[in-house]
């Protein structure tokens, strides 16, 4: 069985027809995929911004003591005082 050239029998236009049909088919998607795609314009988040005093801090930190010292006897579990 002889393998034939195909430069000389002329199926070089069935594999370069097949070549352009993929081209054209992926260039079809870019254009659908780029004309129906819809872009979200996103509002920027601002958050507020308020100056917390050291009175504040100890206030807070003094709140959590107190709430953790609360809460410590109902749990099984103790945590590390420090953490690394």
């Amino acid at each position: 069985m002889k393998i034939e050239n195909p430069f000389e029998s002329g199926h070089i236009k069935n594999y370069l027809l097949a070549y352009v049909s993929v081209v054209v088919i992926m260039i079809l998607f870019f254009i659908a995929s780029t004309l129906f795609h819809d872009v979200q314009l996103i509002e920027k988040k601002e958050f507020e911004e308020k100056m917390i005093s050291k009175q504040d801090v100890k206030n807070n930190q003094e709140a959590s003591k107190e709430d953790s010292n609360a809460s410590s006897w109902k749990s099984k579990l103790k945590l590390m005082d420090k953490s690394y």
